[in-house]
């Protein structure tokens, strides 16, 4: 008499569930907040990049001496709102190398037909980031072109004016846009890991049966997913590194604004986001199948 075929029936394993899923989810997730994340830091860098070209023309007397031109330059470099932190926070610009300057850029050599040079000696000076607002520059105009030996005090106060309203309304609607983002991806990490877990509840109850401790069930369950949450970081972080270097190579200059040091600690803060949102996603779920009664389970 032949024998009746043998069906295995596979086990499951305590803290085992369809992964794969959960870290593709984790991944995309993770992977949207690192774009975002990136173009915060571009911004920030562009708008520094902008920020460090913010400068006054100081012009001087044409009477104006060898003497009162360094005492001039003594001056603004120690006033507070000099920019410190440039190479070369102030220029010099004599009044020939401006008109070098203006006949390279308009091809036009206004000093045959005038017979002299109108242009005067100048400086360039940088200014401080706290002192960008109209208030303060309107300050700075008013000291400066009471000093002896200048003779006018120009800036683009239009421009300066432009940047500061579009700064503002930028960094509101990234800050607003960064919220709602970050509140939607742990919805969805959290609705994936517990429809994960779902499968897995009748397994919870019943090693709550035989006597086993809450600890003890929830330990696999916590070390599996803040595993697939650092993998779900790792990932995205490829995805983003690899984003970021066809970026570069597809748009030029895009490295002059390009900030390393924030772009490793937002990788290491994808890394961390992974495992802590798994995590506590997961500690959340558990605890949910290990309250709910048997009627509640089906």
């Amino acid at each position: 008499m032949a024998e009746a075929p043998k069906f295995k029936v596979k086990k499951k394993k305590l803290g085992s569930y369809p992964y794969l899923s959960v870290v593709f989810s984790i991944s995309l997730a993770l992977f949207v907040i690192g774009v975002f994340g990136a173009l915060i830091i571009y911004s920030k860098e562009l708008e520094r990049v902008v920020r460090q070209n913010v400068k006054i023309q100081v012009f001087l007397q044409s009477r104006a001496t060898e003497a009162q031109r360094l005492q001039i330059q003594k001056s603004l470099a120690s006033k507070p709102y000099t920019a410190k932190n440039q190479a070369q926070p102030i220029q010099f610009i004599s009044k020939e190398e401006a008109a070098k300057q203006f006949i390279q850029e308009t091809g036009e050599d206004f000093q045959q037909f005038l017979g002299e040079n109108p242009l005067r000696d100048a400086y360039l000076v940088s200014i401080a980031e706290e002192f960008h607002d109209s208030k303060s520059l309107a300050a700075i105009k008013s000291e400066l072109e009471k000093v002896n030996g200048v003779f006018q005090v120009y800036y683009v106060e239009n421009v300066i004016d432009s940047i500061n309203k579009n700064v503002t309304k930028i960094s509101l609607i990234l800050l607003g846009l960064a919220v709602l983002l970050l509140s939607t991806v742990v919805l969805l990490i959290n609705n994936t890991v517990r429809l994960a877990l779902f499968s897995q509840r009748f397994l919870i109850r019943s090693m709550q049966l035989v006597g086993a401790k809450r600890w003890f069930i929830q330990r696999p369950f916590l070390f599996r997913a803040t595993a697939h949450g650092l993998l779900a970081g790792v990932i995205a972080s490829g995805f983003l590194i690899a984003l970021i270097s066809f970026g570069n190579k597809r748009i030029e200059d895009l490295q002059l604004i390009q900030n390393n040091e924030r772009l490793v600690l937002l990788i290491a803060v994808l890394l961390f986001t992974g495992m802590l949102v798994a995590l506590l996603s997961t500690f959340r779920a558990v605890n949910k199948y290990l309250k709910l009664s048997l009627d509640e389970l089906y």
